[in-house]
């Protein structure tokens, strides 16, 4: 059961790079994970899902206003832009580059435009993220604690 759930999660670890979600940095994070900090990849990975939806919504309310502060749009864009590169979220860093390039050119369209995109690969990326730990979890499950 566990050699099944390890290959599971190998197999979908493996897409999230092959596709492009996910860069070298998550590797680096991977590493950083041993005994005394066994469970440090699925806390960052669920603050930065946290921190994403909790950021994503904010750019769609400060988006809705009449007048658009695109600076503040721009911080908290740039917000985004850094936790995911900290986490290796590479598509969802690179969509943040273009939002802030539309940031800067004060481009109200291009930016809702680019949020959708933002918003599209964050939720596939905190969707897959989900079941990585789900398999973590159930990995775990299989070798109990003495």
């Amino acid at each position: 059961m566990a050699a099944a759930l390890t290959n599971q999660l190998h197999a979908l670890v493996n897409n999230m790079f092959a596709t492009g979600l996910l860069d070298e940095q998550f590797q680096q994070l991977q590493m950083l994970q041993d005994s005394s900090a066994p469970d440090f990849v699925s806390e960052v990975v669920t603050l930065f899902c946290d921190d994403g939806e909790r950021i994503i919504g904010e750019l769609a309310r400060q988006l809705d206003q009449p007048n658009v502060d695109f600076d503040r749009v721009d911080s908290f864009a740039h917000q985004l832009k850094g936790s995911s590169a900290s986490v290796g979220a590479q598509q969802v860093k690179n969509t943040c580059i273009q939002f802030r390039e539309f940031c800067q050119q004060r481009s109200r369209d291009g930016c809702l435009k680019t949020l959708d995109l933002v918003r599209t690969e964050f939720y596939d990326l905190r969707n897959k993220f989900q079941v990585m730990l789900q398999l973590e979890k159930q990995i775990q499950a299989c070798y109990p604690k003495h």
